[in-house]
């Protein structure tokens, strides 16, 4: 008998854990301790990830599902997300960036971006391209000052924000001039 309810035991174990895994899968994010968070956002900024919403302010990523339950993720605790959407006409005021949601005008388009920090410092200097939501994402050093330089065929802009944890993930008042 006792070898019986061991068995039962084994069994439900293995069962029970497949179900655990197939709602992992279900959900398609990863259980936390296997997460690349940087590939996570990205997949999420990109559109690989449907069926849910996601949004990411200076500490975590918030995965919300369909059933309005939400995983939490904790960002790198040295880098900061910053999210910057240049535009020419139209944009939105937003302050917590929704990975899901957030567009911007510039769809797919290469722009010069140089960023140094307070200390002269260059941190990017290179040409990046917008996203499918008009977005530019970036992983920058966190407690610091910057400033930013986008151009795009004639037109540029300049401005000049921080990383620290009181800041806005999402940048939508850069308009090229």
């Amino acid at each position: 008998m006792r070898k019986y309810m061991f068995l039962i035991s084994i069994i439900s174990i293995i069962v029970l854990s497949g179900c655990v895994s197939q709602q992992s899968a279900n959900n398609k994010v990863p259980m936390k301790s296997d997460v690349d968070i940087k590939q996570l956002v990205s997949d999420y900024s990109k559109g690989n990830i449907e069926d849910q919403s996601a949004s990411i302010n200076s500490t975590h990523l918030i995965v919300t599902n369909q059933d309005n339950s939400q995983l939490t993720f904790a960002l790198p605790k040295d880098e900061f997300f910053v999210s910057i959407a240049p535009y020419l006409e139209q944009t939105h005021p937003c302050a917590t960036h929704s990975l899901t949601g957030c567009r911007g005008e510039l769809i797919n388009e290469e722009f010069d971006i140089y960023i140094e920090d307070s200390e002269g410092n260059v941190i990017r200097d290179e040409k990046l391209m917008s996203n499918s939501s008009g977005f530019i994402d970036l992983w920058l050093p966190r407690n610091k000052e910057f400033r930013i330089s986008i151009c795009q065929n004639e037109k540029s802009v300049e401005s000049k924000f921080s990383t620290f944890e009181s800041d806005d993930t999402c940048i939508t008042t850069m308009q090229l001039i």
